[in-house]
């Protein structure tokens, strides 16, 4: 069985399943994390949606790159967990199930192409405590008590 994090379902509300993949990116004591500006001001860890016929790992190099710039290297999966919002942004109510991995950021090769997006640098611990969802806070937890 899969963890829940935030919300319990609405009764009578149908969900639609989008499987994503995010990472947690350690590099010394700090994490490195974006922040979507719109539709409301969100801290997160890096990732999203896996397209169809794509794999997990090529949605996480990809998602992370448009989201921060950077590129990743030596992705290993540390969970996975299911929360049920409203995505504003697509008119959905989504089951997101969320594949986390831990990776090692290598390279800025410039700014976010996904708009609204920039990269934050923040003290893993700190991290830990603000993320916007208790899914991100609870795996930036893990790695930052294990550094």
């Amino acid at each position: 069985m899969i963890r829940r994090f935030g919300d319990t379902p609405e009764p009578g509300q149908t969900y639609r399943r989008r499987v994503g993949a995010y990472a947690v990116l350690p590099l010394g004591r700090d994490l490195l994390l974006t922040r979507q500006y719109d539709p409301d001001p969100d801290l997160q860890l890096p990732g999203g949606g896996i397209d169809p016929g794509e794999s997990p790992i090529a949605a996480l190099h990809r998602e992370v790159f448009e989201e921060t710039g950077w590129r990743i290297a030596t992705p290993r999966r540390i969970g996975a967990f299911r929360r049920f919002v409203f995505m504003p942004e697509y008119d959905l109510w989504a089951e997101k199930l969320c594949l986390i991995y831990q990776a090692r950021p290598v390279r800025r090769l410039g700014p976010p192409t996904e708009i609204n997006h920039e990269p934050l640098w923040m003290d893993a611990r700190l991290a830990a405590a603000t993320l916007n969802n208790p899914g991100d806070r609870h795996f930036a937890g893990l790695v930052a008590r294990a550094s």
